[in-house]
């Protein structure tokens, strides 16, 4: 391994452990947790694969992050603020 992909691998590493844990849920758990926010924001990105779209979204909740992704779309409630991103990337 390169001292360059050494590196880039170190701080790809360091980006997960602060990035703290990622909580991945079903769709319906996701809008099911929506409803119970007074407030928040929640990420949406939409994207398509070989013509089949898909949607991933991120939020905060009771301290966690939490990811889903869904071949549809999940409403998100008016009370919430929404984000359209580009791309929603999560450590694996």
């Amino acid at each position: 391994m390169s001292t360059e992909a050494a590196a880039a691998q170190a701080a790809i590493q360091q980006a997960i452990k602060a990035s703290g844990a990622v909580v991945k849920i079903e769709a319906n758990e996701f809008s099911r947790m929506l409803s119970k926010m007074d407030d928040g924001l929640v990420i949406e990105q939409e994207g398509k694969l070989f013509f089949k779209d898909y949607y991933k979204y991120s939020t905060s909740y009771k301290g966690f992050v939490f990811y889903c992704k869904s071949n549809e779309k999940i409403s998100v409630p008016s009370r919430l603020e929404k984000i359209n991103a580009k791309q929603i990337w999560v450590p694996q």
